[in-house]
């Protein structure tokens, strides 16, 4: 019945497999999907040895497991604002990283200030209005943080970009998912911040990220 009803699979099976890894996801936390995995690829290809990450509106933790998957040297610093993803964000993550819960940077230990390698994002982008028109399983069972991006879709990453050259390292990028539609538009955010930015496709995916780097 809770299937019928419109509830994720994932929440009934408690886990999703990403990244060739099975994570766990409970009710309230945002489903990762399969399009995501671009972010890992991108964060790989640019992620120093000993590096350090920080995965922003990180859900269920899936990135960031995925990243230490690949690289178990790497310092992995994970925020959500939803505590049920914080939780679940634990979970999948372990004693391997470190998990807040809050707004964005302003949990992050000051320390990271300007030592940041990778900072990761899969925020919100959906306009308010298109809520209504996502598919119900989304739109009344995963929380609405983690999906309604504003008028447009990108006050979230406009509050990332803005802010992430005070976080990133030398050399240190920035790499957000968008859509395709809005590809150009958060690109513009990165560049208007002092980013080179550039956006990758990837069709098999069907996902969209802009990667942006330090002057």
């Amino acid at each position: 019945m809770r299937r019928i009803a419109g509830e994720p699979l994932e929440y009934l099976l408690g886990w999703v497999e990403f990244a060739g890894l099975r994570l766990a996801v409970e009710p309230g936390v945002f489903v990762p999907r399969q399009r995501t995995q671009l972010l890992v690829t991108e964060a790989l290809q640019v992620l120093p040895a000993g590096g350090v990450v920080v995965d922003l509106c990180c859900g269920a933790g899936a990135v960031g497991a995925a990243v230490l998957a690949a690289r178990p040297d790497v310092e992995l610093h994970a925020v959500d604002i939803v505590p049920a993803a914080v939780h679940c964000a634990r979970r999948n993550l372990g004693g391997r990283a470190s998990v807040y819960e809050g707004d964005l940077y302003s949990v992050l230990p000051p320390s990271l200030r300007g030592r940041v390698d990778v900072l990761v994002a899969n925020a919100p982008y959906v306009p308010s209005e298109a809520i209504a028109l996502m598919p119900p399983e989304a739109r009344l069972h995963e929380p609405r943080a983690a999906l309604d991006g504003g008028a447009d879709g990108l006050d979230v990453h406009r509050r990332i970009a803005a802010a992430a050259p005070g976080w990133l390292g030398a050399a240190g990028h920035l790499v957000i998912e968008t859509s395709r539609a809005q590809a150009a538009l958060t690109a513009e955010l990165a560049t208007r911040a002092g980013l080179i930015a550039r956006t990758v496709r990837d069709q098999e995916l069907d996902a969209t990220a802009v990667v942006a780097v330090s002057r």
